[in-house]
């Protein structure tokens, strides 16, 4: 529930925002009032829909229904209408102009002219007065590129102060900040607040939203939990508005593992993952959980070759495996289904039959030449294991349904018959029925042996899937939570809080 202030007037109100994406509701009637002088963290799992409210507060998505408003005034959907009104938006990916000076950057946009020409001198008087206000140690002449992370950040504080911005949204503000860093920008977002600016923080860490927040707003599943004061909340509650849903329809059973196929022992990589180490038995699903930008990503495309590792080892069954050289993963027999199926697994104007057989060429050929009769074999069998749904195996993998496209990405591993079958959120973007299929066919696999590694954002795949869950955060595994011990609430507690995580 949502709790108003009746005396204080908000800057900012959104009434009923609803946006639907193609098989997706990302939000559904989310009401939001933001106040002046107050930190607002916004917070929610991965899919929450957290990204989408922030877009279309920053005019980039128009929604399908509500309003959002400005002093009572209406705010259009467009970029430019939102920073009329006095919305800035500083994104986890800066928006600053690589080639542009530090002044050119805080006054992009709306750079002072006379008579059609740029006057300089204004441009550096106005961006300084910006830039005294939060980093008076950045000159206004640095080209932008020069920058460190943090002082990007700062540069856009300054941008969104030099607008005289009434409203200011941070994604994820310390992904990329060192502990004193984190802590300077606490102190420039506090004496924000004090000038009365409404901030919206986003973030996945816990420890960092109740540092810093007044109020904690909580979204789930498009949906709007709650907005209640900070001081009224502990970090176990916040857990549970954000996991609180039914998670009991998917439960896997145990099967029989065999020994340890894949062996990863400390995979560091400057950064970006810092001594990932684990293994996956035969028969084995283990899976890797965590938050946007915890590395879960960067630990398979590591493994598989994909992504350069500055040390650590891979192995499958005690063999070492060759580093950075995809096809010596392949050989090994480990099987890659990335989370980009469109951009990284599929090549969308080749056939469904070619796609499935993109990895089996030497099983197709033969002196040089593709056997028809040996393509038909991969084609009929991944066919009818995977049910894949098709008008004829020559028509272009792109005129699929996406469930269907993201079964012809498996069942062209299942031709080589892999001993580790990595699996990037295997059901994203598909409807419910082929979830279920896909589901299935992860379970058939593990039952046939196969070492399956599985990323996913999904709750119930994670808690319902998984023989273990290795939880990440920051590039690192900070908690093994075996099959006995998991819950919604367990592996969250650990991707936001880390190994100080109290249970």
């Amino acid at each position: 529930m949502t709790v108003v202030d009746p005396i204080r007037t908000p800057v900012l109100t959104a009434r009923g925002l609803s946006k639907s994406f193609p098989g997706v509701v990302a939000l559904d009637g989310v009401d939001l009032d933001l106040f002046p002088g107050e930190v607002n963290a916004l917070v929610g799992e991965n899919g929450a829909g957290k990204s989408t409210l922030i877009k279309i507060m920053s005019g980039l998505y128009r929604p399908d229904s509500g309003e959002l408003r400005v002093g009572g005034e209406p705010v259009p959907a467009a970029p430019a209408a939102a920073h009329a009104a006095g919305i800035a938006t500083i994104h986890q990916d800066h928006n600053l102009v690589p080639n542009m000076s530090v002044a050119e950057n805080i006054l992009l946009g709306h750079w002072p002219a006379r008579h059609g020409f740029v006057s300089k001198a204004t441009q550096i008087e106005r961006a300084s007065r910006a830039l005294a206000m939060v980093a008076p140690h950045i000159r206004p002449g640095t080209l932008a590129r020069r920058l460190s992370p943090a002082e990007g950040q700062l540069v856009e504080i300054a941008r969104a102060l030099s607008e005289n911005s009434r409203v200011l949204i941070m994604d994820e503000p310390t992904t990329s900040l060192s502990g004193p860093e984190i802590e300077r920008l606490f102190g420039i977002v506090r004496e924000l607040k004090s000038r009365g600016m409404a901030i919206v923080f986003v973030s996945h860490w816990l420890e960092e939203v109740f540092a810093i927040a007044d109020r904690v707003t909580v979204l789930r599943d498009g949906h709007m939990i709650g907005t209640r004061p900070a001081s009224d909340l502990t970090e176990a509650d916040v857990i549970r508005m954000m996991v609180g849903r039914d998670v009991e329809a998917l439960d896997v059973p145990p099967r029989p593992v065999g020994d340890v196929v894949l062996d990863v022992q400390g995979i560091t990589r400057a950064g970006v993952l810092d001594n990932v180490s684990f293994s996956v038995r035969a028969g084995e699903i283990v899976t890797l959980a965590g938050l946007v930008g915890a590395g879960r990503s960067e630990v398979v495309n590591a493994i598989f070759g994909v992504d350069p590792r500055d040390s650590g080892t891979v192995t499958v069954n005690g063999k070492p495996v060759r580093p950075n050289n995809p096809i010596a993963a392949i050989e090994a027999g480990i099987g890659y289904v990335p989370e980009d199926r469109r951009g990284q697994g599929l090549v969308g104007q080749l056939s469904v039959a070619e796609n499935l057989t993109l990895a089996s060429f030497h099983e197709i050929s033969s002196g040089g030449f593709v056997r028809g009769a040996r393509v038909r074999t991969i084609v009929e069998r991944a066919r009818s294991a995977m049910r894949i749904r098709m008008a004829s195996p020559e028509v272009p993998v792109s005129t699929l349904s996406g469930g269907n496209q993201q079964k012809v990405v498996i069942g062209r591993w299942l031709a080589r018959a892999p001993r580790v079958l990595i699996l990037d959120e295997p059901t994203k973007g598909v409807d419910v029925g082929a979830k279920a299929e896909i589901g299935d066919i992860i379970v058939g696999l593990a039952k046939q042996g196969v070492a399956i590694l599985l990323v996913s954002s999904e709750m119930p795949e994670v808690i319902g899937f998984s023989d273990r869950i290795l939880v990440m955060r920051a590039g690192r595994i900070v908690r093994e939570v075996d099959r006995a011990s998991k819950s919604p609430e367990t592996v969250m507690q650990y991707a936001t809080m880390g190994q100080g995580a109290a249970l």
